[in-house]
């Protein structure tokens, strides 16, 4: 540091400017280098925060993250997605945060502008829409083969969730592989990729491993569940061509009712009949997508699956309920009938890409449906509170998301 007394200006404006210059050498500006978050303290119920981060450079590798030289990409943040995982993160449900910190950043679905790129990035440049996948390898054989949502590792990364920090920032820095472009013509649908690359994946696992069958045509799939990854699972479910049912509680008419309909789907309450008196009418499904948060919605369904058929959980039910079931009959139907149950989690880069491809066909087949789901904004990190108080009470909700910067 410069000896004050020495550096005091005396000679007019030109000294000042000397002074100015010397101390800002020695003390650079904190708000430029700083960023706000929205983080909570894991395991701590109710801990969600306004906080700091140093601001990200293309060329670091914060918080654990693996980027190659050369190929980071520097994203700024315009709007980022909540769900249910981040409201039981804030319950202390689960979550760890990022070796050598108390704290864990929030959100998994991103959107946002690339700021800068790495000398090695070829995939996307400045000025490109882009998302990011959530989960990052781990050491096993699959997580190096770029298919890092199967991971052998009882240890899991994923960013905004575990071990981690999310998007709920105002920059984010990551390697090009995790970085995914969306186009332009897409940009009104900008959180919806991520939860759209967890229904894809589920209906493309459910195809993948049905070939164990042959020749396996399905005809009637069954989505439980009307939220977010409910309706996309619809969605992907329509662009192949089967007879979709959309099961949920409320009675029509609902935002979730007509959204159903729009893609030219079948919307059922099951306060007006039960999933046993639908399959007595459509005969049992040949693919079911659960998507409720309910595991005992979750194991009913187990009834109703037809013969050679497939059963997708892609719920993280973080409670600790109990549910009875019949468990003999299931057993015995089951193995008599050559059914098969698999669990779904997260994504990666293929499902991404296979989702944004089906948005954009959905788009240009049902015009003005998918954008619905966007229920409700909140402008401005600062208004954390709000966001988790629409993500908690509004029962009415079906995709709440921050509005963190304009283009």
């Amino acid at each position: 540091m410069p000896d004050e007394a020495a550096a005091r200006p005396r000679n007019g404006s030109s000294d000042l400017l000397n002074y100015v210059a010397r101390y800002v050498t020695h003390f650079p500006l904190r708000v430029l280098s700083t960023m706000k978050a929205i983080a909570v303290y894991p395991s701590q119920p109710d801990s969600v925060h306004l906080t700091e981060l140093a601001k990200p450079k293309v060329t670091d590798s914060p918080d654990g993250l693996q980027i190659r030289d050369g190929h980071g990409v520097l994203v700024r943040v315009l709007k980022v997605g909540v769900d249910a995982t981040d409201a039981e993160i804030n319950q202390g449900l689960y979550g760890n945060p990022p070796p050598g910190s108390d704290e864990l950043v929030l959100g998994h679905e991103s959107f946002g502008i690339v700021e800068e790129v790495g000398t090695q990035v070829r995939s996307v440049k400045p000025g490109d829409f882009v998302t990011a996948t959530v989960r990052r390898p781990g050491g096993s054989i699959y997580d190096q083969i770029g298919t890092y949502d199967m991971t052998s590792e009882e240890t899991y990364y994923e960013r905004g969730i575990n071990l981690r920090h999310g998007f709920l920032t105002e920059y984010f820095v990551d390697d090009e592989e995790y970085i995914v472009r969306v186009p332009q013509g897409l940009k009104h649908l900008h959180v919806l990729m991520e939860p759209m690359s967890c229904a894809a994946k589920a209906v493309q696992q459910a195809y993948e491993a049905q070939r164990r069958m042959r020749v396996w045509k399905p005809r009637v799939a069954y989505v439980m569940g009307a939220g977010q990854i409910g309706l996309l699972a619809t969605l992907v479910l329509k662009l192949r061509g089967l007879e979709v049912y959309t099961l949920a509680r409320s009675e029509p008419p609902t935002r979730n009712s007509e959204i159903v309909a729009g893609m030219e789907a079948n919307y059922v309450s099951l306060k007006q009949r039960t999933i046993e008196d639908l399959a007595q009418e459509t005969g049992k499904a040949d693919l079911i997508i659960d998507a409720t948060g309910s595991s005992a919605v979750a194991f009913d369904s187990m009834k109703v699956l037809n013969l050679n058929g497939a059963l997708v959980w892609t719920s993280i039910t973080g409670g600790s309920s109990e549910h009875g079931v019949h468990a003999d009959q299931i057993n015995i139907e089951w193995v008599l009938g050559n059914k098969l149950l698999l669990g779904s989690v997260n994504a990666n880069r293929e499902h991404f890409e296979s989702g944004i491809r089906d948005l954009a066909l959905g788009e240009v087949m049902y015009p003005g449906v998918i954008e619905k789901i966007l229920t409700n904004p909140v402008d401005g990190l600062d208004n954390y509170g709000e966001l988790m108080r629409l993500l908690v009470e509004e029962k009415s909700a079906l995709k709440v998301y921050m509005n963190v910067a304009s283009e």
